[in-house]
């Protein structure tokens, strides 16, 4: 599950405006906006989400999800490039 925090900390991570990321993910920019306005898991359309979250992967950003310890971002040294 993706959460709209993880969003938007992964955009900062990049130093990506919300701009980028909808050009990047291939999605609009109110879309974007209103996903990352959220609190919580990411509600919207599963093929978005999976647009956002493959962007941002691309560049080099993993997402973590630990019941235990929370959610959370990171970037990789090098980004994988598919």
């Amino acid at each position: 599950m993706l959460y709209a925090a993880q969003i938007r900390a992964a955009r900062a991570l990049l130093g990506w405006r919300q701009e980028d990321l909808a050009k990047a993910a291939k999605v609009g920019l109110a879309t974007l906006a209103r996903i990352e306005q959220g609190q919580g898991i990411v509600q919207g359309n599963f093929s978005t989400v999976m647009k956002i979250q493959r962007a941002l992967e691309k560049e080099g950003v993993s997402f973590t999800e630990n019941q235990d310890e929370g959610i959370g971002v990171w970037l990789e040294k090098k980004p994988r490039r598919r």
